[in-house]
């Protein structure tokens, strides 16, 4: 099994890749978008953080969040 060693650094800058359930490709949809979109926004009420980019396509989609200069738990955020 792997040992994996992750960074934890305040106020960092993490890249993220998520993959829907078995490729289906739904994120495209208007139904895909509109959840996603309010995913995004209730975790940002409770646990603040900046997206420099975004890429969205449909089964699958691509960001790099920053965090505040006081937190270092992404983990929170995804």
């Amino acid at each position: 099994m792997p040992n994996y060693q992750r960074l934890y650094r305040s106020g960092g800058s993490y890249f993220f890749t998520h993959v829907t359930y078995k490729r289906h490709p739904w994120l495209c949809t208007e139904l895909g978008r509109q959840a996603l979109r309010e995913a995004i926004i209730a975790v940002r009420r409770k646990y603040p953080f900046a997206i420099d980019a975004f890429v969205l396509l449909p089964d699958h989609f691509h960001c790099i969040l920053t965090l505040p200069e006081i937190d270092a738990d992404y983990a929170k955020r995804w």
